[in-house]
């Protein structure tokens, strides 16, 4: 978006922030969540950080039950990114969004799958004698 500087007023309005992401005056920013909305992401991100490294250095939980902790409080903090700073949701707006985003995903799953599975088959397949020694 620019904003030609011959016009005053929309100047203005742009320093001001009263512009849409779509260029409308109309008060405020489409598809954005206010500084509250922001600081609650941070601040449950922060949380989510700290408490698997606090389960780690206490030794809080069995050896076992540590990763799969880890893995789950991972996954919440994905959650919160994508609703927190990607603004994710499940509104009509975001259709094209959550249709990339789940696009995304399956490809990267097969991705990583796949090559995980080629180097599985590799390491069973491997000759005898092409094992490396010492």
């Amino acid at each position: 978006m620019s904003v030609e500087s011959s016009n005053p007023e929309a100047v203005a309005r742009h320093v001001a922030g009263t512009y849409s992401s779509h260029g409308h005056a109309d008060g405020h920013i489409a598809g954005h969540s206010s500084v509250q909305s922001y600081l609650m992401g941070f601040g449950l991100s922060v949380v989510l950080t700290a408490v698997p490294f606090v389960l780690v250095m206490t030794r809080a939980l069995p050896v076992t039950d540590v990763v799969p902790s880890i893995v789950a409080l991972a996954l919440v903090q994905m959650v919160v990114h994508l609703v927190y700073f990607l603004h994710m949701s499940n509104s009509p707006s975001q259709t094209w969004n959550n249709a990339a985003f789940v696009f995304t995903v399956v490809i990267v799953g097969i991705l990583v799958s796949g090559s995980l599975w080629i180097m599985y088959h590799l390491n069973m397949n491997m000759m005898p004698g092409m094992m490396p020694s010492g």
